[in-house]
């Protein structure tokens, strides 16, 4: 299978790792040569030692690798923008950016569905089939897959809803849980009685417009944080902007509703790591990002946390 043999490749053994001064030449040999049998090769080792946090990878296209990128640091939540063209879901920012090799198929529902296959193996020692997510620190978080809608809604839903089918039997299992967003018809949504993909409400008209939406519907509501909270000056939002800030977590979270805002300011890095830090305290449920490094604590600029 061809992500199976791009991770394996990208799979260092221990005879790649610089030998430890403080072992003996006899132990030393026998780390490099323990993978070389089955006996210390972890069943589902994909995700070993990877904790989930609760990142959402804007535009996770636009990573090196789509989707793995972001489940190596840990996000549990992607983004996918989709294009509907001659009956094929493409990927893709805007239609300059897209190819036909660049699918949902192949960048998403292959990719999630091998690493679920992969924290889920065949085992003599199950009574039943496991239902694993794709954590291996923790196989009950689920997997938030956000569906950017960019061409009209209504025609390419259905398409979606098509390409999930490989899925359904991981969305019982709350391994996978699918946000529309973007054009997709909130109708085609609400309308199903027992639905496995749901719709990103708007979080400013949760308490008007959207006020008959529940977290049934919408588990996640999300909004422009720009468009809502206006400029920041410094590292946090004013007073004003706090209010509302703090109203709308109050809406939501009072539906049962998970909250992500997109756009926040990315520049200067000060400023980003303050918002970053002053939304996750006041219960922001999910931090948008673009870098992902960075949001998991796993560079020089991400030590917010």
């Amino acid at each position: 299978m061809f992500w199976s043999s791009i991770l394996a490749a990208a799979t260092l053994p221990l005879s790649t790792l610089a030998a430890n001064p403080d072992v003996s030449p006899a132990l030393q040999t026998i780390l490099n040569k323990a993978h070389e049998a089955p006996l210390y090769s972890y069943p589902t080792s994909l995700t070993q030692a990877i904790v989930p946090k609760y990142i959402h990878s804007h535009n996770d296209y636009w990573r090196d690798v789509p989707f793995y990128s972001a489940l190596s640091v840990g996000a549990v939540s992607v983004e996918a923008d989709v294009w509907l063209y001659n009956d094929t879901l493409h990927v893709g920012h805007e239609q300059a950016a897209l190819t036909s090799e660049r699918t949902f198929q192949s960048l998403y529902i292959d990719p999630i569905l091998d690493t679920l296959n992969r924290q889920n193996p065949d085992s003599s020692f199950l009574m039943a089939p496991s239902h694993n997510g794709v954590f291996d620190t923790d196989g009950k978080q689920t997997l938030y897959l956000f569906v950017d809608l960019k061409t009209e809604g209504t025609t390419t839903w259905p398409y979606v809803v098509r390409a999930l089918e490989p899925l359904t039997n991981q969305f019982t299992s709350a391994a996978v849980t699918v946000i529309g967003t973007g054009n997709t018809p909130l109708s085609q949504v609400q309308s199903v009685a027992e639905r496995y993909y749901f719709y990103d409400a708007p979080i400013p008209t949760l308490s008007t417009t959207f006020s008959n939406i529940t977290s049934l519907v919408s588990p996640i509501a999300s909004t422009d944080f720009a468009a809502n909270f206006g400029s920041v000056n410094g590292t946090s939002l004013n007073d004003t902007q706090l209010a509302l800030l703090r109203s709308q977590v109050e809406t939501a979270h009072g539906k049962g509703i998970k909250l992500r805002y997109w756009d926040q300011p990315g520049w200067p890095i000060s400023t980003r790591n303050g918002i970053w830090r002053q939304l996750k305290s006041e219960g922001v449920d999910f931090i948008n990002v673009d870098d992902l490094e960075a949001a998991a604590g796993l560079s020089d600029e991400g030590n917010y946390w």
